[in-house]
């Protein structure tokens, strides 16, 4: 049996494989900024700076993309300015990239011949093999336009890059989840919630933009003269808009943003003087000093999302205890806001110095905001779906039976006549008697006793036979004294069950026999000859 080149090297060159793969990663990411940058300097009329320049900008976003803080030095000043709100649409493409490279390391080939190596080295092996080209880029950009800070690269860049990974190991081992039933539910009531509040803000920045449409296109036509700058602005709108769904959130779930030093944007109004540049997406912002109805009605997104999540961990609680459906609905709602703590995060940071130092949402305040939706709502609907789902429905009582004349049940309404009595049947080939038929049923109209209903005629017209027929057929004989006589007049009258459906096979048909043959006709011998 001959074996793979890779499998001599065993663990070593498996480790091996998986850091270039995260190399290789952190190369196409950049250098799909690169080629985009590049074209937009290209198509410029007046290009800033030559092609050094543009790679400068794109090693920069390419490290915003990771969450890493800038520090502009070119500005107007003269003293470096930070900048640090992460376009979250940017950071899809390297997300995605570290994903792929961790999930693909533990995917065996075809034929089993790959060397595999364990979920934690291949973690190691391809954030390690990342983060040698990010800190080669990060070098780089210190001599450009815009430095990265060494602290936040330090702390963000890391944490980007293994979460990625550790989410595509997850992804190729199945994603399995914990063995604690609790545990499980609770995350998925977290993606639930998660989910919900992002699309609920995203709807809420959606609405807003089209109220001030006329604000936005004005802004949008004042920085933007080119068609080349006009493609920029866009670009950086769509790249910004999963930015403007977290200050959505964030607005909705209380603490609102900040719009600089000194200003508060929250439902109930607007405080202090906003410091807002011009842009089209900041348009948006509401500049009411007081809040309004419509203002408040955005606190039907984390109210949803509260009442979705607890109902997801209420519905599989069925079986738990109080105290477990408490605590599995209380640790989606930490997990939640710890989720949107760190987007929060992300989507807010300074966009220069002094009233420009604080620019959006608080992660920390957004955080606690949402454990307390979570808390206050999510765990009170946890425990009554869970307690609606315990319940055991109660049996309908059955009406009890009155007692009658014959031991017949009365029935009311426009049903009586159809409840056969207690009266029992006559005895085959004797006709049964229309009086005791009617003496069966608890309730009867004593009126119904006419000389024509007991079949005689007093005044002897001889026409009581004939009225007998209509009376027994009023009388509510019981449905075994059909079989001696004929209720229609059709003494051949035999009571059925049901008809058969289209589906159902009907009684088999009589054969068809053959018809008797035809005798011979006789022949008839001719006439005697008389002459």
């Amino acid at each position: 049996m001959t074996e793979h080149p890779l499998v001599h090297g065993g663990r070593s060159a498996a480790l091996a494989t998986a850091c270039v793969r995260g190399g290789v990663a952190a190369g196409l990411g950049l250098g799909a900024l690169a080629v985009l940058v590049t074209a937009a300097w290209i198509s410029s009329p007046y290009p800033d700076g030559g092609p050094g320049g543009a790679l400068h900008l794109a090693a920069g976003l390419w490290l915003l993309a990771h969450g890493v803080e800038l520090v502009r030095t070119d500005t107007l000043s003269g003293l470096p300015a930070p900048l640090g709100v992460v376009p979250m649409l940017l950071s899809v493409l390297p997300v995605w990239l570290v994903h792929r490279a961790a999930r693909d390391t533990l995917d065996a080939d075809d034929e089993g011949l790959r060397p595999q190596t364990s979920p934690s080295g291949a973690v190691a092996a391809v954030a390690g093999g990342y983060l040698l080209v990010a800190a080669v880029v990060v070098v780089y950009s210190e001599s450009g336009p815009l430095a990265a800070d060494l602290v936040t690269a330090g702390l963000w860049l890391p944490a980007v890059v293994v979460g990625a990974a550790a989410a595509g190991v997850w992804t190729a081992l199945g994603r399995p989840l914990p063995g604690q039933r609790q545990a499980a539910v609770a995350l998925r009531a977290t993606g639930l919630g998660l989910v919900t509040l992002s699309a609920g803000g995203a709807v809420a920045a959606a609405v807003s933009l089209a109220w001030h449409a006329r604000e936005a296109q004005a802004a949008y036509a004042g920085i933007a003269g080119e068609w080349s700058g006009r493609v920029a602005v866009v670009l950086l709108v769509l790249a910004l808009l999963p930015n403007m769904a977290v200050w959505g959130a964030a607005y909705g779930l209380g603490p609102g943003f900040t719009l600089g030093t000194g200003a508060l944007a929250t439902p109930l109004g607007l405080v202090g003087d906003p410091a807002v540049p011009p842009f089209p997406l900041l348009a948006a912002l509401p500049t009411e000093a007081r809040g309004t109805w419509v203002h408040g009605a955005i606190a039907a997104v984390p109210l949803a999302a509260a009442v979705f999540q607890g109902g997801r961990v209420g519905r599989a609680a069925r079986s738990w205890t109080a105290r477990d459906t408490a605590l599995a609905a209380l640790g989606a709602a930490w997990a939640c806001g710890a989720a949107v703590a760190v987007l929060s995060a992300a989507a807010g940071g300074p966009l220069g110095t002094g009233r420009l130092s604080v620019f959006g949402p608080v992660w920390w305040q957004t955080g606690a905001a949402t454990v307390l939706w979570g808390a206050c709502v999510g765990v009170p609907v946890a425990l009554g779906v869970r307690a609606w789902g315990r319940r055991v429905p109660r049996p309908k009582p059955l009406p009890a039976p009155a007692p009658g004349a014959a031991g017949g049940v009365a029935v009311a309404g426009p049903a009586a006549g159809l409840v056969p009595s207690a009266t029992p049947a006559p005895e085959e080939g004797s006709r049964p008697d229309p009086a005791a038929g009617a003496a069966g049923q608890v309730g009867a109209d004593p009126a119904a006793e006419t000389p024509a209903s007991t079949g005689t005629d007093p005044a002897g017209t001889g026409t009581g036979d004939a009225d007998s027929g209509a009376a027994r057929r009023d009388a509510h004989v019981p449905y075994d004294a059909y079989d001696s006589f004929g209720p229609y007049g059709d003494g051949g009258f035999e009571p059925y069950d049901y008809l058969p459906a289209a589906w159902e096979s009907g009684p088999p048909a009589p054969p068809i026999l053959p018809a008797p043959p035809t005798p011979p006709t006789p022949a008839v011998p001719p006439p005697p000859d008389r002459s």
